[in-house]
């Protein structure tokens, strides 16, 4: 499955963890769900999908805590772009 697979589908894969489901709920427009379901994991994958949500919310001191926590760089490039890494990431490396 390729990021604009996941985008365009119906749900997310049966085997999806949480941090792609958050993802697929974010490009649903449900940025509420989103955040439940990475808030739910302690994993690295969710934080960094976690950060990305407080960058869409427009928080970035809190993006910034997560971004630490996934053991990443705080992004400051397009949203739909940081999607598309973070999904691609997901897909076929496992998030890390």
């Amino acid at each position: 499955m390729t990021p604009s697979e996941l985008r365009d589908s119906a749900a997310p894969p049966p085997q999806a963890g949480g941090p792609l489901t958050a993802l697929w709920h974010l490009a649903k427009g449900d940025w509420h769900k989103a955040h439940e379901t990475v808030q739910a994991d302690n994993g690295r994958a969710a934080a960094w999908v976690h950060a990305h949500l407080h960058r869409v919310e427009g928080d970035e001191g809190n993006a910034g805590y997560w971004y630490a926590r996934a053991g990443k760089p705080h992004e400051k490039g397009p949203l739909g772009e940081e999607w598309e890494l973070i999904a691609e990431a997901l897909l076929t490396e496992g998030g890390l």
